[in-house]
Order: structure tokens, then sequence, then C-alpha cells
């Protein structure tokens, strides 16, 4: 659900839903936490508060793909901090 604050006027639903598709189209690697609409004469004025869309980090890890190493056992986990790392 996306914070609306109108300033200096009123505006439609209809209105609100389109500036909110706007914004959609505009950032869309980001989600809209919250906008302001300020109506200024002819002219509106948007802005749009973002925050970033959560994604977990998937690495290969000793031949599997893994998010984390909490489901790994004992004998894994300790390749896991075996591992020779390679600075580039």
């Amino acid at each position: 659900m996306v914070k609306v604050n109108v300033l200096n006027g009123e505006v439609s639903d209809k209105e609100i839903k389109a500036y909110i598709a706007n914004g959609r189209n505009k950032y869309p690697n980001k989600l809209i936490d919250a906008m302001d609409i300020e109506l200024d004469g002819d002219f509106v004025n948007v802005k749009y508060y973002l925050k970033d869309i959560p994604f977990q980090r998937i690495r290969r890890i000793t031949g599997y793909l893994v998010g984390t190493i909490d489901r790994f056992n004992d004998a894994k986990k300790s390749e896991v901090y075996d591992r020779v790392k390679h600075n580039v």
C-alpha cells in the first residue's frame, strides 16, 4: 500500500492510481513506499519515496548453490571455513 500525501488541493483516486502506475514504470526495480503530490496551479509535482526490493544472495559454495550455510552439516561447514580465499 502506497502512502499518498496531497498538498494544495484535491486529486481523484483515478489520478492517484495513474501517478502510482507512472512511478512503477519509472522505477521498475524499486518499491514505492510513499509519494507526495503537490498541486501548483496548472502544474503537478510528484515526489516518490522508494525502497529497495529485498533479495537473497545466492553463491556457489563447495559445489552447491546456496544463500546461507545454516542447513549445512558440520563436515560441509568445515569445508567452507577451510577454503582458501584468493584476493584479486
